[in-house]
């Protein structure tokens, strides 16, 4: 059975002293709640040892590079994110793609050295506000999807996690529909049964990373093919955090 996921992504944000507070408060008011959900915070590179030793919460970083080692100044391998205590690592966020020029190609790299290392992708996939206009958003996705991912195992894919995130939905004020949203997931999820069948797609997790928050995740979260949220700026207040994670 494929799990319900909430994951936050704090981006540039937060000081190290402020990010370990933060962890250690989520980790209380979580305390004694019944949750129905994986939660998961992605915090940047520098927090990662710090938050996952201070507390339980399970920790993403935000990118990793695709190189295994060497003269990459600045750069930040898999293999020291896995070492931090980390299980997930979020790729291909369309941040990363817009300004870094991440490809298909690059992306393909991180992928598979994040799994060498034990690290579960939450992989980002999604369209731009043109693209949406032009009509070409189904196509645009599942590119992304194919171009990255379906050179991998069925054993190897089943430990992705994709997060679709409108790109015209992130930090804008918009927001899907949540039949907009499923429309899409539920395309996601044929995307991967035609590749890999239907048992691997029905247990793959996709989240809807644009702009969720304690107002809508409920609506969204009830939808048949979403399954979680990838959450930026709610993510970063606890007030405004809990309650997406009680939208399951």
């Amino acid at each position: 059975m494929r799990k319900n996921i909430v994951a936050g992504n704090w981006k540039m944000n937060k000081s190290l002293q402020e990010g370990v507070e933060f962890a250690k408060a989520l980790e209380a008011a979580l305390a004694g709640k019944t949750l129905k959900c994986e939660v998961i915070v992605g915090t940047p590179f520098i927090h990662l040892a710090s938050v996952a030793s201070a507390t339980k919460l399970n920790v993403a970083a935000q990118n990793c590079a695709d190189k295994a080692s060497g003269a990459y100044t600045g750069e930040v391998s898999a293999a020291m994110v896995a070492s931090t205590g980390a299980k997930y690592v979020i790729l291909g966020h369309s941040e990363r793609r817009s300004y870094y020029g991440e490809t298909d190609a690059i992306l393909k790299e991180k992928v598979l050295l994040a799994l060498e290392n034990g690290l579960s992708p939450i992989f980002c996939i999604g369209e731009t506000k043109e693209e949406r206009e032009k009509n070409v958003h189904f196509d645009v996705v599942k590119s992304q999807t194919v171009n990255a991912l379906f050179e991998l195992s069925a054993e190897d894919f089943s430990k992705i996690v994709i997060a679709y995130e409108p790109v015209w939905a992130i930090g804008t004020g918009l927001t899907a529909t949540s039949a907009q949203a499923q429309e899409m997931h539920a395309f996601i999820r044929e995307t991967i049964a035609e590749k890999y069948g239907k048992e691997v797609a029905d247990n793959t997790s996709i989240l809807y990373g644009g702009s969720a928050n304690g107002g809508n995740a409920k609506e969204l979260f009830s939808c048949p093919d979403i399954d979680g949220g990838l959450i930026g700026g709610a993510s970063l207040d606890v007030e405004k955090f809990i309650p997406v994670i009680e939208g399951f």
